[in-house]
């Protein structure tokens, strides 16, 4: 058995449980069930743990060099230090898409862990939202976007990264950007569960408002990380060049930055809490729309070569 087959089979493990865990946490939510409840607690535990295990898979592919993994041979090759073999794990729109859905676990087990702080009526929902953006991930990668496809006959080496990506900025400023891109799942997941339950109170604001100014910090770090490789690579005209990725990722921070500014208001006059509803959706489908469009194509870019 290759790495890569583990791999796989995590991703299969890790389908099934998010969708047990979703289920279970809207029936408990429904029944008023805490033992229901506590189970989707560690449904979302485990759905972390394998996408770790399906993640540390592709990651040993690269690093052993298996170019019978389709996605490891058009992606790095001998002459690559480890260093970028590693980063070439979200190189690519599989190991991307993988990256994404690690992220969401690893913030959704963070919720888990820290739920005690969250409204009962709240945590069973945003475990359901946090899952069914989970499994619509996972079903991509096992049917779409499959980064573990095996190829009938493995190459002697493989294609490797483009050349314009063998940067030390390839290292810190994608992975910072896709988690910052994800971590607005969690606030998007108050936002249902608030707009379910229609508990729009000052304890949804307070915690609502500390994941949101986490994702604001996320996404704001990628940002300046992508302006200082932008600086210092030929032909990208200096820190900003108004590029469509670019904008694009500006955007979910501008409704984020809006958001924590608006909370402000709600909190002392009990106003705004339906444009405040409208920021968290607009920041979660914005960061869509900007992984989208980078991964795409459908807009000619200098990004395009990712």
């Amino acid at each position: 058995m290759h790495f890569s087959d583990l791999g796989f089979i995590a991703l299969i493990l890790g389908l099934g449980f998010a969708v047990y865990t979703g289920c279970v946490a809207v029936l408990g939510a429904q029944r008023k069930n805490t033992r229901l409840v506590e189970s989707a607690k560690r449904g979302v535990l485990a759905v972390a743990f394998f996408l770790v295990l399906a993640s540390a898979a592709l990651v040993v592919s690269f690093l052993s060099h298996d170019f019978g993994v389709s996605y490891v041979a058009q992606h790095s090759n001998l002459a690559m230090p480890w260093y970028f073999t590693t980063a070439a794990f979200y190189g690519g729109q599989e190991g991307s898409l993988l990256y994404w859905a690690l992220m969401l676990s690893v913030f959704s087990a963070v919720f888990v862990l820290t739920a005690r702080r969250v409204a009962p009526v709240l945590a069973p929902y945003v475990m359901a939202t946090l899952m069914a953006i989970e499994t619509f991930l996972l079903i991509v990668l096992i049917t779409v976007s499959n980064p573990f496809a095996r190829l009938s006959v493995a190459p002697p080496d493989g294609v490797g990264l483009n050349p314009l990506l063998m940067d030390p900025g390839m290292l810190i400023h994608p992975p910072m950007l896709l988690m910052g891109y994800m971590s607005f799942s969690i606030p998007f997941a108050f936002a249902v569960a608030a707009m379910i339950t229609g508990k729009l109170d000052s304890a949804w604001l307070r915690s609502i408002r500390r994941w949101m100014l986490a994702s604001w910090s996320i996404q704001t770090a990628g940002l300046i990380l992508g302006a200082w490789w932008a600086y210092h690579v030929l032909g990208w005209g200096g820190y900003w060049g108004w590029d469509p990725v670019e904008n694009a990722a500006l955007l979910p921070w501008l409704t984020a930055t809006a958001f924590l500014h608006s909370t402000m208001v709600q909190e002392r006059r009990g106003m705004l809490k339906v444009w405040n509803l409208v920021l968290v959706v607009a920041s979660f489908t914005l960061a869509i729309f900007g992984t989208f469009e980078v991964r795409s194509g459908i807009i000619s870019s200098v990004h395009s070569f990712a």
